[in-house]
């Protein structure tokens, strides 16, 4: 048709002007010219668009990398979808490790935040550094990578002060999340990292369910409150002393809350601290979002009570400056005195088999904020264990445990080492039914003999006519 034959022809001669224009330009305009125009069609374009697009560098500048990068790198990690993506990227740091899915090159992937459908891109290219290189035209070849987003122009305020910095943020919370915790030990005046993998949790934590409950609400609690810290002029941080027999699961504890919150533990041995100063120089070590520990602090130092409610403070200053000793007020100028505020969401932890023992200046609150007892085994707690070492809920022989654990003293530890000698659950709780029976008989002998001294000790004041 002559009509068809027209319009191809006009597309055609536009097609070779567009071409001889390109041409032209290109040889000769000059390159500042050039870039400007290209830049100025670039802008002209991005108006007449709906869409509004964002560029997320790996390099801040050929040192620096790019904190967001990164962030978004893991961010879409965790979301990509693995059964709708054509081409993905698999890596691992070493053969342990699990295997991290990406996005790869050129591939797109949509996210949806608050309603609004957020596409990513990575986008991989080579640029030219501008020194001198070999067999490359004078200039070295870089690598370089970018996350380019695009959405919705309406929304760019959502992007830049809603969506973005919650990516950060949930990245954060993976990495805090996925790292390996550490424990450090303290010698001299250094400490000494190493990796913490207990596997203790508050579902496996063999106490009161209602104890149990009052403490992880207590904590989380405690871990969103940095504006209201800020705002009543106190340092951010927490004490708890943990008291009771020993094999009651004061250590387990520890470990429990450290895996809750994702904080490294710092176990303060006083006994290896010679000084205050060097208690004061261990102590501003210590990172923010971690659990400082020391335990038995009935025990591992000398840390006499005060007569009268107050501190021998002429003793403490002269043992301090001689580098005698760490003393009482040293250790509490950390818990509750300036130096407490160097370091934010940290929280402490004293442990101890007798809190009669300690100075009343560190059990008030400010200090130690919430006494847990950790008392000998209750139904609750026999119940987890029976879950943790046999995977059971209800067996024949719970009912009679239960009574048995309520007549006599028998720890956590106790009932764990008898649970895990057998694999098989009858067996291995009929021995733990032996164990408490035994030791309701012990008791009953010991209540026996008691009872029989006291009448005789009451038969000879009769004797002697002692009333």
């Amino acid at each position: 048709m002559p009509s068809h034959d027209k319009a191809l022809a006009a597309a055609a001669s536009a097609a070779a002007s567009l071409m001889l224009v390109r041409s032209v330009v290109n040889e000769l305009l000059p390159d500042e010219l050039r870039d400007a125009l290209h830049s100025g069609v670039g802008r002209l374009r991005s108006r007449m668009s709906s869409q509004h697009t964002i560029t997320v560098e790996r390099k801040v500048d050929d040192l620096t990398s790019n904190h967001v990068f990164e962030a978004v790198k893991a961010y879409l990690a965790a979301h990509v979808n693995t059964r709708t993506q054509q081409h993905l990227c698999v890596s691992s740091l070493d053969e342990d490790d699990k295997m991290t899915v990406t996005m790869a090159d050129g591939e797109e992937m949509a996210d949806v935040y608050d309603g609004t459908e957020f596409k990513w891109c990575l986008n991989y290219r080579y640029v030219d550094s501008g020194n001198g290189s070999r067999g490359n035209g004078g200039k070295q070849q870089l690598e370089a990578h970018s996350f380019v987003v695009t959405f919705p122009k309406k929304h760019k305020e959502k992007a830049l002060n809603s969506y973005l910095p919650h990516i950060v943020a949930t990245a954060k919370a993976m990495k805090a999340h996925e790292r390996t915790l550490q424990i450090y030990m303290n010698n001299w005046e250094d400490w000494h990292p190493m990796d913490l993998h207990h596997p203790s949790t508050f579902g496996t934590l063999a106490m009161d369910h209602e104890v149990k409950q009052s403490i992880v609400d207590d904590l989380n609690r405690f871990i969103k409150r940095k504006d209201y810290y800020k705002r009543i002029g106190k340092a951010w941080k927490r004490g708890y002393l943990l008291y009771g027999p020993p094999g009651t699961g004061k250590s387990s504890l520890i470990a429990a809350m450290a895996n809750h919150l994702r904080f490294d533990i710092y176990d303060l041995e006083l006994t290896a601290v010679q000084s205050n100063s060097d208690l004061r120089r261990l102590l501003v070590g210590i990172s923010s979002r971690s659990i400082l520990v020391v335990e038995d602090i009935d025990c591992t130092i000398k840390l006499q009570q005060r007569e009268g409610g107050q501190e021998d403070t002429k003793s403490d200053s002269s043992d301090e400056e001689n580098g005698e000793k760490v003393t009482l007020s040293g250790l509490l100028n950390f818990v509750d005195g300036l130096w407490s505020a160097c370091g934010e969401e940290r929280i402490i932890v004293f442990t101890t088999n007798y809190k009669e023992r300690l100075d009343p200046a560190l059990l008030r609150p400010g200090r130690m904020d919430m006494h847990i007892y950790m008392g000998y085994c209750t139904p609750d707690s026999f119940r987890t264990l029976a879950n943790n070492y046999h995977m059971i809920d209800y067996h024949a022989t719970f009912p009679e445990i239960e009574k048995l654990i309520k007549q006599v003293t028998v720890t956590p530890a106790e009932v764990a080492e008898v649970l895990m000698r057998k694999d098989d659950a009858d067996v291995a709780l009929h021995d733990l039914l032996d164990l408490l029976k035994s030791k309701l008989n012990d008791a009953n002998v010991i209540k026996t003999e008691h009872s029989s001294a006291n009448g005789q000790v009451d038969e000879e004041q009769n004797d002697r006519g002692d009333y």
